[in-house]
């Protein structure tokens, strides 16, 4: 599938925000009726290429005139830079459909904690305006991980949200008074949390931030926890072992390290794949696998059927053998 199908909403920059020193949000005009919900992201078509990037929506349906997309300039990142340098008012952006399960709407509760690092806050924004405007009466507990105070994106809406919205932020260097400093760790979060066993916990940030968040509040007491994925997880290659790659495309079998993803062995071989998100949350890298072993990372767009047609996403497939493909 190309770009021009997965991305068939058309919206009209109106105007782009800085929100801190990397972090601008652009706000968008849309024509039509473009039906989305709290916390979920859409992929978007960068330029006048065919490569797209996933991005949450970071306004709230119902509150907003615009729908925003809230960006931190990556060093070299190509869909990032162009929307923060290049894209002005005037200029139109290409959306996907909205897509992603990680939304308070689909997982209802009383009780909320949210953890953020850095640009995670973008679809915990979204929810935790919704869910004011929405169900007042739900309990929710924000704690948010910033590098330094000038980090802090959305920082009046958050403030102005309090005493119903519990905030901690917690700055890594330089807090200020009202805030924490340093890292959270277990120890800070059985203080700060609880009830924890009673709350449905939602965790977007870094990888690394997510997982070891994941691993704690499992072992606190919370039965129930989403996450979400903004960036791809790294390919390690581990030279000592060599699998093969066969496609019907080509001829001869290509070669690649253990420790790549599927996508990285094909886009290095140059084999036809589309991907978008690289984190296993859009679906636009779908292959089918006819022969080898492998582990897979994520499987939130897939079938059951799909599953056991040998279908996997590229990006979140990690052979573990030979790998033959339909």
């Amino acid at each position: 599938m190309n770009s021009k199908i997965l991305c068939p909403w058309r919206m009209q920059v109106h105007h782009v925000q800085q929100e801190t020193p990397d972090v601008w949000t652009l706000a968008l005009i849309n024509h039509d009726f473009y039906r989305w919900q709290a916390g979920q992201f859409a992929l978007v078509k960068i330029g006048n290429s065919e490569e797209m990037r996933a991005y949450t929506l970071s306004s709230t349906p119902g509150q907003s005139p615009f729908i925003t997309l809230t960006v931190r300039q990556i060093e070299q990142g190509k869909g990032s830079g162009w929307l923060t340098r290049d894209v002005r008012p005037g200029n139109d952006i290409w959306l996907s459909d909205p897509q992603g399960d990680f939304s308070c709407q689909r997982h209802p509760a009383s009780h909320y904690l949210f953890l953020a690092a850095g640009c995670g806050i973008t679809p915990i924004m979204s929810m935790c305006r919704w869910l004011h405007a929405q169900r007042p009466a739900c309990n929710v507990q924000l704690l948010y991980s910033v590098r330094s105070p000038q980090d802090v994106i959305f920082a009046c809406e958050l403030s102005a949200m309090q005493p119903w919205l519990t905030l901690t932020i917690i700055a890594e260097n330089s807090a200020t008074p009202a805030m924490l400093s340093g890292r959270l760790d277990r120890a800070r979060l059985a203080a700060l949390v609880p009830d924890m066993v009673r709350r449905t916990v939602m965790i977007c940030g870094p990888e690394a931030y997510m997982a070891s968040l994941q691993h704690d509040v499992k072992a606190l007491g919370a039965k129930t926890i989403f996450t979400e994925q903004f960036t791809p997880v790294a390919d390690v290659a581990k030279e000592e072992t060599q699998f093969t790659l066969r496609s019907p495309m080509r001829l001869q079998a290509d070669t690649f390290p253990s420790g790549w993803s599927l996508l990285a062995a094909m886009e290095h071989h140059k084999l036809p794949v589309v991907a978008a998100c690289r984190s296993g949350v859009c679906g636009c890298c779908k292959t089918r696998v006819t022969e080898g072993h492998y582990q897979t990372r994520s499987q939130q767009t897939l079938s059951d059927t799909e599953i056991s047609q040998g279908y996997v996403l590229a990006c979140s497939c990690y052979p573990e053998s030979d790998i033959v493909l339909a």
